[in-house]
């Protein structure tokens, strides 16, 4: 029963990030995506951080994650530059098959598939491209960043799962959280100082930063915050395979969001590949209540 109740805070997940999308794209008009990334991860760290039982941790000794902030550090970032280079549906297919790379990095691990996630990969890939792609997938810089990032996400579930069988679900999301922050901001810095030193001193970018506050404030709490430590917490009980299939649910969650707040409109190949994505989750949630069965 742990596996379906975690399952349904993958699906809950998938909910928060899906119409936290909106956000982050209204808030990526003011600041760039390093700094974005930078304060909202903080923001996260911060919040998190709170229900982080000191004393349980010293007693513990738990190491820090610093290899799954660096993933996700990278994995963010190569995202968010990627996007720049190439077209949002792109960047959202391209993304979305780390549901391929996962349990091909699982093979190292020695995890094994069976027939329902097979059949639920595939028909999640087919549901991505029919909700992203509007013009060929072309050989890009910006398809090439985000293709290396999705492989970075697969690890970041793959560590995840690893990481968080023997870790408090509160300590690894603060700490996880933290070294993202810490490393977006660095190399927000940095790229500011090549490009444009004066900026980061500049009433511009306080004003940005004022002006993305509430877009902020969301993805800090609910994207970063709240999302991604039901993942950490809910990892604890599904396998990463059928974990990645549930929260590629954030498309069809981000669709929802984007004909609800921004009045976009909802084709018929979109509405074709939601309902193939419902269905993958349907068979993956299938699978695991099988195994619970048995």
């Amino acid at each position: 029963m742990r596996k379906l109740q975690s399952e349904a805070l993958l699906i809950l997940t998938a909910a928060i990030w899906g119409l936290a999308f909106v956000a982050q794209r209204k808030g990526m008009q003011y600041l760039d995506p390093l700094l974005f990334n930078g304060i909202r991860f903080a923001l996260g760290a911060i919040i998190i951080g709170m229900f982080v039982d000191k004393a349980k941790v010293r007693s513990a000794g738990s190491p820090f994650p610093w290899l799954l902030g660096i993933v996700l550090f990278i994995a963010a970032s190569l995202q968010q530059i990627g996007i720049v280079y190439t077209s949002a549906g792109n960047a959202g297919f391209i993304t979305g098959l780390y549901i391929v790379f996962v349990p091909l990095l699982g093979i190292f691990r020695k995890q094994r598939l069976s027939k329902l996630i097979m059949v639920s990969i595939l028909l999640s890939v087919s549901g991505l491209y029919l909700i992203n792609v509007r013009q060929p997938v072309t050989a890009s810089l910006g398809n090439l960043l985000v293709l290396v990032s999705a492989v970075f996400w697969a690890l970041h579930v793959q560590l995840i799962d690893k990481y968080t069988q023997n870790n408090d679900t509160f300590t690894l999301a603060t700490g996880q959280f933290s070294i993202c922050a810490v490393l977006s901001v660095a190399a927000g810095i940095v790229w500011h100082l090549a490009k444009s030193p004066s900026y980061l001193l500049s009433q511009t970018l306080f004003n940005n930063i004022g002006t993305a506050s509430l877009t902020i404030l969301y993805g800090g709490l609910f994207s970063v915050g709240i999302a991604y430590t039901l993942q950490v917490h809910a990892q604890k009980h599904v396998p990463p395979a059928p974990a990645t299939i549930i929260l590629c649910l954030e498309g069809v969650f981000a669709l929802l969001g984007g004909w609800l707040i921004l009045k976009e409109t909802l084709s018929a190949y979109i509405l074709m590949g939601a309902a193939l994505l419902l269905t993958a989750m349907l068979l993956s949630v299938s699978a695991a209540f099988r195994r619970y069965q048995t």
